[in-house]
């Protein structure tokens, strides 16, 4: 397809990041793959190195507006950041391995990922919204002023730091879960602590993309075209969009999109 039309899917996909903090990853690299025909492993890298950037403005503009917590966004950064470099490590082993199709892996791997991340995120948005006095078991919460707090929070971020380098997906949805679930953060913050998380996890990612030698400047400009301005808009109505519909929609749409990536292969 045509790239001219790279900028408005972008747009409204930075739209629904800054909105939710979800859904960048999760819905471009698929956008990229069966609406471009790009390559999967094209796609992955050119994605991590676009939404470093809309992700990058997003956070500032939550900054700006107190709706983040810097905390929680420096720990788990200390453990995603090398955690991403770890699984971009992995893409360069299979890549230089030649003895498997990398793009046929990463296929199979961007499906399950956004499956798994959204089938979870969707289970808690059910039961918070139709089961809202039912008592689940809670998580413990990470105390981030001792020390044993400060390291499971790094090891949460390490891991799906790993996951983010091999795949590009769930720098949002997964860090989202786990945001309110070891730190009961609330709506207010929720949204400006994942993306500015995402931003630095990000950042450190594509140098470790463009050193692969995968990233496609050709789609990542037009991604940038769209996206900034959309995340833009989405940060600043996300202070009185209802979050609990947006998130429905968003992954009732990532579920079908998943679906067609793991049977795809």
């Amino acid at each position: 397809m045509d790239h001219s039309l790279l900028p408005l899917f972008s747009f409204f996909v930075g739209i629904l990041v800054g909105l939710t903090g979800i859904g960048g990853a999760s819905l471009i690299t698929p956008m990229l793959i069966f609406v471009f025909q790009v390559p999967p492993a094209y796609a992955v890298s050119s994605d991590v190195v676009a939404a470093t950037l809309m992700k990058f403005v997003g956070s500032l503009q939550h900054w700006k507006q107190k709706t983040l917590d810097i905390k929680v966004v420096q720990w788990l950064a200390l453990g995603s950041v090398p955690g991403s470099l770890f699984g971009v490590a992995i893409l360069y082993l299979i890549k230089q391995s030649g003895e498997h199709n990398l793009n046929h892996i990463l296929l199979n791997m961007i499906g399950i990922m956004i499956l798994f991340a959204t089938l979870l995120a969707l289970t808690q948005l059910m039961l918070l919204t139709f089961f809202p006095e039912l008592k689940l078991p809670e998580l413990p919460k990470l105390d981030l002023e001792t020390k044993v707090g400060q390291f499971l929070a790094m090891s949460l971020g390490a891991f799906l730091g790993c996951l983010v380098g091999l795949t590009s997906v769930s720098s949002g949805s997964m860090f989202a879960l786990v945001l309110i679930a070891f730190f009961r953060l609330d709506s207010h913050k929720l949204v400006g602590t994942d993306i500015s998380q995402a931003a630095i996890l990000l950042t450190f990612t594509s140098f470790g993309h463009l050193a692969l030698g995968t990233v496609d400047w050709s789609l990542v400009f037009p991604i940038w075209l769209g996206s900034v301005p959309g995340v833009l808009i989405g940060a600043k109505l996300c202070q009185i969009a209802p979050q609990r519909p947006l998130r429905f929609i968003i992954y009732t749409i990532l579920l079908m999109v998943s679906s067609k990536l793991v049977y795809s292969v």
